[in-house]
């Protein structure tokens, strides 16, 4: 059996496009093993990668209009809606207490239904996920206990988690979200890599 890791960040539209594109993977690869890693992509930028808050603050401008494109191109391809970042309440927005959720949800066996109602709110419904009125109302959809959620993604033990996938995911190269290692080692980065890596579970 294959291995596939995904550490990944909610607030990245490129990484809604391949948390679905993920799940039609997995339909057709019953036999992956797939494990889920929130981080903090935000930590990342900070450490390897500041190039991303240099293009944001100085655009180019036809990349720009053209990434746009390019990701309602893709939206429509992987069959999920995506509001333009232009047009958000907030953006980038702070990610930090819904990823902290994702490790409750991975205990609780509900991280699918849990990133992709995350993903959602945020990226198809405009909805701001930093606020917790916003969490609140994500963890009645997928059937997690408010109190315990709470509690937990406000205890250093949580905290820590976050910050441990995030140094992790540096540690192993990564620079961005999504970041995916195939048994081990094989690194893939970017929402539109399924292709190679069915190609490699294919030839192996």
């Amino acid at each position: 059996m294959h291995k596939l890791e995904f550490f990944f960040d909610c607030s990245s539209p490129w990484t809604y496009l391949a948390f679905e594109s993920l799940q039609q993977m997995a339909a057709r690869q019953p036999d992956l093993d797939i494990s889920y890693h929130p981080f903090l992509v935000g930590g990342v930028f900070n450490t390897v990668n500041p190039s991303v808050y240099a293009s944001r603050e100085n655009p180019v401008v036809p990349k720009q209009r053209y990434m746009q494109k390019d990701l309602q191109d893709w939206a429509e391809y992987v069959g999920i809606k995506i509001i333009p970042t232009s047009k958000l309440p907030i953006f980038p927005v702070n990610s930090v207490k819904a990823m902290r959720g994702a490790f409750v949800a991975i205990e609780e066996g509900c991280i699918v239904p849990y990133a992709r109602r995350v993903f959602e709110r945020y990226w198809s419904e405009g909805a701001d996920i930093s606020q917790v009125d916003v969490i609140e109302g994500i963890v009645a959809d997928v059937g997690l206990d408010k109190e315990s959620f709470f509690e937990k993604i406000n205890d250093p033990v949580y905290k820590d988690k976050l910050k441990d996938t995030t140094a992790e995911v540096i540690e192993r190269g990564g620079y961005g979200t999504p970041t995916m290692f195939l048994d081990g080692s094989d690194m893939y980065f970017g929402n539109d890599r399924f292709p190679l890596i069915e190609a490699k579970l294919g030839g192996q």
